[in-house]
């Protein structure tokens, strides 16, 4: 969950290396997003949500209604693979808007020399889109074995339900400006299944959103320092 104390007032500088140190190490290193993916989807805190989905009794009319408009979504693909990089593809053209054209230079081809931005980042994209998949497949496959497996499966999907409105919940309040960049073609109700790949572009664009450039460029800076070391 985004730690909501990065967002209030200034900005402790802890907190903007944090960002800074992720965003650099999904840059640097698109060999860690299949880790992040497997690491989030998992059963145990799946199961976790459909817990919580069961006793909280305030929000089930609400969640009735959100698994409405998910079971559309679903009947529409959006878990596909063009369905989730559409989303994440969104998310860092929102990031790029707020760099300049010589810190976009700078950050991207700090990775790769001599390499354009988009197509840094549309390696990172297309390694996203590819993890989420190849996870969300896996577990259909593994659950769908035996009858047991079955069961599983059932109690699974309810706990992903409640984990992806939980999680589209907790983004309209904490980044509401990507919530509302994902909300119109249903990619917030994916959003949990990629969120660990993109978090710190999103905190970063929450920090330009709600406290100015100036504070994006403090966290630009770090990702720089670190790039260009060499």
């Amino acid at each position: 969950m985004v730690d909501t104390a990065i967002f209030i007032g200034d900005i402790a500088t802890d907190d903007v290396k944090k960002i800074a140190d992720r965003i650099v190490d999904i840059l640097v290193s698109p060999g860690v997003i299949p880790g992040l993916i497997n690491g989030a989807l998992t059963v145990p805190l799946d199961l976790g949500y459909l817990a919580i989905g069961y006793f909280d009794t305030d929000s089930r009319f609400k969640h009735q209604t959100e698994r409405i408009r998910m079971a559309e979504a679903i009947h529409n693909d959006i878990l596909n693979y063009d369905h989730v990089t559409n989303a994440v593809e969104m998310i860092f053209e929102k990031f790029n808007k707020y760099l300049t054209i010589s810190q976009q230079n700078s950050v991207y081809r700090g990775v790769v020399s001599s390499v354009a931005g988009r197509l840094v980042t549309a390696k990172i994209i297309s390694s996203i889109g590819a993890a989420v998949l190849t996870r969300v497949s896996f577990i259909g496959a593994a659950s769908a074995n035996s009858w047991i497996g079955k069961v599983t499966m059932l109690l699974l999907i309810g706990g992903m339900a409640e984990r992806s409105i939980s999680v589209s919940e907790e983004l309209a309040i904490k980044a509401p400006e990507i919530y509302q960049l994902l909300r119109p073609h249903d990619y917030d109700l994916s959003y949990f299944l990629f969120e660990p790949a993109v978090k710190p572009f999103v905190e970063a664009i929450h920090i330009a959103h709600q406290l100015g450039q100036p504070y994006f460029n403090k966290i630009i800076e770090i990702v720089e320092s670190q790039l260009n070391v060499n």
